[in-house]
C-alpha cells in the first residue's frame, strides 16, 4: 500500500499533529501558537499519543521512496526513524517511571520563554501564568502514573531533587523576569501556587521512592533496538561498548604521550588545581573562552554564521543544577528569528558544601574551560543550532538525534585541535581527556543498562579512569541511568562525521568550510541519514 500523499504534504500534516499532541514541545521550538498550555498528562493522554504515532509510522513506512528527491527522501526517513523510536520507547514508558517526565516539562516552558522572548512581556506573562495554572494538575497526574512497579528508587529520587528545587525558581528567580511591578507580582502569584503543588509532589516523591521497586536498567534488547531503529546506527549496544573499549585504549595512549607518564591521571589533578575561585568567576571565564573561539573561526574562515546570532554565557537554571552536573546548551528557537543562545555554566545547587563547590570548580579547571566553551558554543552546540535555525527544512529543525548533536560538537573540538586552536600543552591534554571521557561513557552506559555494571562500579570507573572527581562522577552516573543511550553519542557521532568528511573532501565536493555549513545545515540527523545528506546520494 502506498499513501496518496505527497511527502512534503505528509511531513507538514505529522508536525501539525505533533505540535497540537505535545504543545509544551511546540513552544520551546518557537510555536507561539501552542504557548498557552503545558498538554494532556493523563494516562489516556500519553496512551493516545502513542497509538496515534502508531499510525504515523504505518502512514509514512507506505510512502514509496523511489523516485522521491534526495531532501524529501532524508525527511521522509527522518520520520520514521523518530517514530520507530516511540515505538521501542513504549515498552518502556518514562512517563511511568521518571518524574522528570513532568517537572522538567512545567519547568523549562516559562523558561524557554523569557530566555527567547517571542512576544511583548504583557503576553510572555499570560502565557506563563497560563501553564503555571496547570501545575497541581499535571502533578496530580504524575502520582497517578508513576508505577511503583516500574520506577527505580534512584530515578524518583533524582526527580525528587529536581522538584525541591522549584519552589525557588519559581517564586524567586523567575518573578524577576519581567520589569512591570504589577506583572511581577502576578507572576509570583501564579508562581507561589506552582510551588504550593511542587512542595506536595516533592513530599509524594519522598515517599514513593521508598515504595518503588522498579530496575533503571533497560536491558540489552530495547537498547541495541534503539540505536538500530532509531539511530539508524547498524550495530547494538554489544558492538558499542567494544567500540567504546577500542576507543579508550587508544585515547589513553595518546594521553600518556602527552603527559610523558603513564600517570597522567596525577598530571590531570594537578592542572585541576588550577581553576576559577568562584562559581562566578568560572561563569566569566568561559564567557571570555567562548569570544576567543568565535574569533577564531573567523580568522579562518571554518564556517559560515546565521545572521543576528548570539551566544549568551549564563549560570544554569537553578531547577537545572540538581540533575545536571555538567555544562549544558540552550538553542535559539528555531521555528522564530531569533537566533540567541545560551551556554549555561554548571553552577552547584545551593545546598552543596564549599567542598562539593570545590570538585565542581576542578572539573572546570582553565586546562578544561577552552575544549567544554568549543564544544557548548563556537563552532559546536550554538554554532550549529543558530545555522541550522537559519534553513528552511522544518522537519529537521524540530527532530534531532544527540548521536549527530553531541556527535557534531565533539567534532568541533577535534577541528580545533587540528587548525592549532589549543595553544598551550594544558589545554591539548583536556581536550584529548574530553575524548577519553566520552570513550568512558560508551563504556560505562551500555555496562550498566546492560546489566554488567553497578552505579557504584560505574562512578570508581568514571572517578579514576577519566578526570571527574568523585561528586561529579555520581552526577554523571546517575544521568546515564535515567538517559540510556544518550551517553555514548558523543564519540560515536565524532568518529562517523569525521568518516564523511574524509569522504566528502575525497570526492571533491567542496572545501571544509563548505563541508561543515552543508552537513550541519541539514540538521542534526541520524547519521546515516547526514551521510546521504553531504555525499549527495
Amino acid at each position: 500500500m502506498t499513501d496518496d500523499t505527497t511527502a512534503p504534504a505528509l511531513v507538514g500534516e505529522f508536525l501539525t499533529w505533533y505540535f497540537d499532541a505535545l504543545p509544551a514541545r511546540a513552544a520551546a521550538l518557537g510555536s507561539t501558537g501552542h504557548d498557552s498550555t503545558l498538554g494532556d498528562f493523563s494516562a489516556s493522554g500519553f496512551t493516545r499519543f502513542e497509538r496515534d504515532a502508531g499510525r504515523w509510522l504505518d502512514r509514512f513506512a507506505a510512502v514509496d521512496a523511489h523516485g522521491l528527491p534526495l531532501e524529501d527522501s532524508v525527511d521522509r526517513d527522518l520520520v520514521l526513524a523518530v517514530l520507530r523510536g516511540e515505538r521501542a520507547r513504549a515498552s518502556w514508558p518514562d512517563w511511568r517511571r521518571d518524574p522528570t517526565t513532568y517537572t522538567s516539562t512545567i519547568l523549562t516552558a516559562p523558561l524557554v520563554t523569557f530566555l527567547h522572548r517571542l512576544r511583548p512581556e504583557p503576553e510572555l506573562v499570560d502565557s506563563v501564568v497560563a501553564r503555571l495554572a496547570e501545575v497541581p494538575a499535571v502533578l496530580a497526574a504524575a502520582k497517578e502514573n508513576l508505577d511503583p512497579d516500574l520506577a527505580a528508587p534512584k530515578i524518583v529520587r533524582r526527580g525528587a531533587e529536581q522538584a525541591r528545587a522549584a519552589r525557588g525558581y519559581l517564586t524567586g528567580a523567575l518573578p524577576q523576569e519581567v520589569t512591570d511591578d504589577a506583572l511581577r507580582v502576578r507572576l509570583a502569584e501564579a508562581g507561589e501556587v506552582a510551588a504550593a503543588a511542587f512542595d506536595d509532589f516533592t513530599a509524594f516523591l519522598d515517599g514513593f521512592a521508598e515504595r518503588a521497586r522498579g530496575d533503571w536498567r533497560m536491558g540489552e534488547e530495547l537498547y541495541s533496538t534503539l540505536l538500530v531503529e532509531h539511530e539508524v546506527l547498524g550495530y547494538g549496544a554489544g558492538e558499542l561498548h567494544e567500540r567504546g573499549r577500542a576507543a579508550y585504549a587508544e585515547l589513553e595512549a595518546e594521553m600518556r604521550s602527552l603527559a610523558g607518564t603513564h600517570d597522567w591521571h596525577s598530571v590531570m589533578r594537578e592542572l585541576q588545581a588550577d581553576h576559577p575561585p568562584t562559581l562566578e568567576a568560572m561563569r566569566a571565564e568561559y564567557e571570555a573562552e567562548t569570544a576567543r573561539a568565535r574569533e577564531f573561526l573567523v580568522e579562518h574562515d571554518l564556517v559560515s554564521f546565521a545572521e543576528g546570532e548570539r551566544c549568551l554565557v549564563v549560570p544554569s537554571p537553578v531547577f537545572q543544577r540538581p540533575v545536571l552536573s555538567v555544562a549544558s546548551y540552550l538553542q535559539p528557537a528555531p521555528l522564530s528569528a531569533g537566533r540567541t543562545g545560551h551556554f549555561f555554566v554548571p553552577h552547584t545547587p545551593e545546598h552543596f558544601t564549599p567542598e562539593q563547590v570545590r570538585q565542581r570548580l576542578a572539573t572546570n579547571s582553565r586546562s578544561q574551560l577552552a575544549t567544554i566553551a568549543v564544544h557548548e558554543a563556537y563552532p559546536g552546540h550554538h554554532w550549529h543550532l543558530s545555522w541550522l535555525a537559519a534553513q528552511d527544512r522544518v522537519v529537521r529543525k524540530v527532530f534531532r538525534t544527540p548521536y549527530f548533536s553531541e556527535g557534531w560538537a565533539l567534532y568541533a573540538e577535534k577541528l580545533l585541535r587540528e587548525e592549532g586552536y589549543f595553544t598551550e600543552r594544558a589545554q591539548e591534554l583536556a581536550h584529548v581527556e574530553a575524548r577519553l571521557f566520552r570513550a568512558a561513557r560508551m563504556i560505562v552506559d551500555t555496562a550498566l543498562h546492560c546489566g554488567d555494571m553497578t552505579p557504584e562500579q560505574a562512578e570508581e570507573f568514571m572517578s579514576t579512569k577519566t578526570s571527574l572527581t568523585p561528586g561529579t562522577a555520581v552526577g554523571e552516573v546517575t544521568r546515564y541511568c535515567a538517559w540510556p543511550t544518550q551517553a555514548p553519542s558523543y564519540l560515536t557521532g565524532a568518529l562517523e562525521i569525521d568518516r564523511i568528511r574524509a569522504d566528502y573532501l575525497a570526492a571533491g565536493r567542496g572545501t571544509l568550510r563548505e563541508f561543515h555549513d552543508v552537513i550541519a545545515g541539514s540538521g542534526a540527523l541520524p547519521l546515516g541519514l547526514a551521510r546521504r545528506v553531504a555525499l549527495g546520494r
